[in-house]
């Protein structure tokens, strides 16, 4: 039987970003860093990235990274998520690197841009609105001319503008193109997360080194790891929401007693706290079908994404209310959960869109 519980590499490994984003992502600097034109910390991202090695967790070790599984991704993404941390983790760790890996990894140029991207000093992004869920229909959103040259626009790129190179999925296969090459325009938008910017992506006559023939399988294989570790960074922010809530209500008092000991918010809590631990065992259930390269992956995500995305609104949202007034104001970080929460649920495919190809898997659709 799989086994979906930690295992004491992943709890070191747990152990060891909590202790990293305590020191360098505090609430107080990200909400600052929020606000401010630059949302990354590229210090934070280096000691992430670089120093840790954890750019290249999915990336083999022959071709220059750690040669770990999603299961190990999936932590990392849990205490990013607890900490709302404002880094290109999951687009370019997770997204941009396993959309390399379903190219030819023999061919120079993927090997090449895999190493630069294990090492962390190359931050990667798939050119595709970060609402595109796996299997979209993505390959005739840019033109490739005659001449070799792209032309397009791509909106609702994640991390585009923190990208050096961005992976565009064109007509006749996908091509690396350097954010700073001619043509090439990242327009940033103002998004509901700020800790996740969002820009526009417009390409016209931009260069780019053709890594694949065909854009679809190596993007579709991206999008589903990326679908299915995004529930672990759901997990971590429902996790994290509920342990305040729990503070927050032992500490505050009514009446003379702490507001967590009426049953009505005890209830609250209570369900809340089912809801996560259901949440957890969906979010590692996917993670794990992703390492172990199983064929119901995609059943897995599917599940994941359907119930974590609501999960870690409600948790959210529970947060911000059994705060009360303190839980409105932008001094207290929960805002910055709520909305890291609710860009999540449209990311890489809603829930109703999960829950559909959830039905066609089993083989139970909805009726027409």
């Amino acid at each position: 039987m799989t086994d979906l519980l930690y295992s004491e590499a992943e709890d070191d490994l747990r152990a060891a970003v909590r202790s990293l984003l305590a020191d360098r992502c505090d609430h107080a600097t990200v909400l600052t860093r929020a606000e401010s034109d630059t949302p990354y910390d590229p210090r934070l991202w280096g000691s992430l990235a670089t120093e840790m090695g954890l750019a290249g967790l999915l990336v083999p070790e022959k071709l220059g990274g750690q040669g770990a599984t999603h299961r190990e991704a999936a932590v990392v993404l849990e205490e990013l998520g607890r900490s709302v941390a404002p880094t290109p983790y999951l687009t370019g760790a997770v997204i941009a690197a396993e959309t390399l890996l379903g190219c030819d990894t023999e061919d120079g140029a993927v090997g090449e841009l895999l190493g630069a991207l294990a090492g962390g000093g190359t931050v990667v992004a798939l050119a595709v609105p970060l609402s595109a869920a796996p299997g979209s229909g993505l390959s005739g959103t840019v033109r490739a001319d005659g001449d070799g040259s792209l032309g397009g626009r791509i909106t609702g790129v994640a991390d585009a503008a923190a990208a050096a190179v961005l992976l565009v999925p064109a007509e006749d296969g996908l091509y690396a193109v350097e954010t700073g090459a001619p043509g090439v325009t990242v327009e940033t938008l103002t998004p509901l997360d700020l800790t996740r910017p969002l820009a526009t992506v417009t390409l016209d006559g931009a260069r780019g080194r053709r890594l694949a023939g065909s854009a679809d399988a190596p993007v579709r294989r991206g999008l589903l790891a990326g679908a299915g570790l995004l529930a672990s960074e759901q997990l971590g922010l429902a996790e994290w929401c509920l342990e305040e809530a729990v503070r927050y209500t032992r500490d505050r008092k009514q009446f003379n007693r702490p507001v967590g000991s009426f049953q009505a918010l005890k209830h609250r809590m209570a369900q809340l706290w089912l809801e996560v631990v259901s949440a957890r065992a969906a979010a590692r259930n996917a993670a794990d079908a992703l390492a172990t390269g199983s064929a119901d992956a995609p059943l897995a995500v599917a599940v994941a994404q359907t119930y974590c995305s609501r999960v870690a609104v409600h948790a959210a949202e529970e947060c911000v209310q059994l705060h009360g007034g303190i839980g409105m104001t932008w001094e207290h970080p929960a805002h910055l959960y709520l909305k890291r929460a609710k860009a999540d649920s449209i990311a890489l495919g809603t829930p109703g869109r999960h829950t559909e190809a959830m039905a066609q898997l089993v083989g139970l659709p909805a009726p027409e």
